[in-house]
């Protein structure tokens, strides 16, 4: 058992690690008007982190046969602010908001684990608020002749992270069930510093 709560652990850290080169910026600044670009992107810090954390928080929370609703609202919230955001529409200390997402999701995870969220759906709620964060501010960043191939490479690569956030989310089930309290404790706890530590350099 201390073996598979090992491999928990060591697959937290490899998550996080590969956020490394972009700690220093909520977002890296790629370029924003190829396929590339798009699939690239989603690699910052703050929304890899996001992404994971909604998958994982996805299978935690929600029944089984729902799980999916948790990267669906992200997505399509993801969708409808980045069109607006590409039209202009901002909101006062965005980069200061979205990494305070991170914190929120990963205080998610941490009451998932306790069975304090009653209801899911606040989490879904505040999953589709901060969706609509970041896809202000990715769409922001777009311009109009970039952003059909842009938008597409995101959207993917947001997919992609939301898929290994819920397999990891299953992993830990499978891997230390009687201590998958603790592991997802760890694991919220983790990426809750992780958001303060992106707040602090925004």
């Amino acid at each position: 058992m201390k073996h598979k709560i090992s491999s928990a652990i060591q697959m937290l850290g490899l998550a996080l690690l590969a956020t490394a080169p972009s700690w220093a910026h909520a977002h890296t600044g790629h370029g924003t008007t190829s396929l590339m670009a798009g699939l690239t992107h989603p690699l910052g810090a703050d929304h890899l982190l996001a992404m994971l954390a909604v998958g994982v928080w996805s299978v935690s929370a929600l029944p089984a046969h729902k799980a999916w609703q948790g990267p669906v609202t992200f997505m399509l919230a993801l969708m409808m602010s980045a069109l607006l955001g590409n039209q202009g529409l901002t909101v006062p200390f965005m980069e200061q908001a979205i990494a305070l997402s991170v914190v929120v999701f990963g205080s998610m995870l941490v009451l998932s684990a306790q069975r304090r969220l009653k209801s899911p759906q606040w989490g879904l709620g505040l999953i589709a608020a901060a969706a609509s964060l970041h896809g202000l501010a990715h769409g922001a960043e777009t311009p109009d002749s970039g952003f059909a191939a842009y938008a597409f490479g995101f959207l993917l690569m947001t997919a992609c992270l939301h898929f290994g956030g819920v397999a990891i989310g299953l992993a830990m089930r499978r891997m230390c069930a009687l201590h998958s309290k603790l592991a997802l404790t760890g694991l919220g706890g983790a990426m809750a510093t992780a958001g303060l530590y992106l707040l602090t350099q925004v």
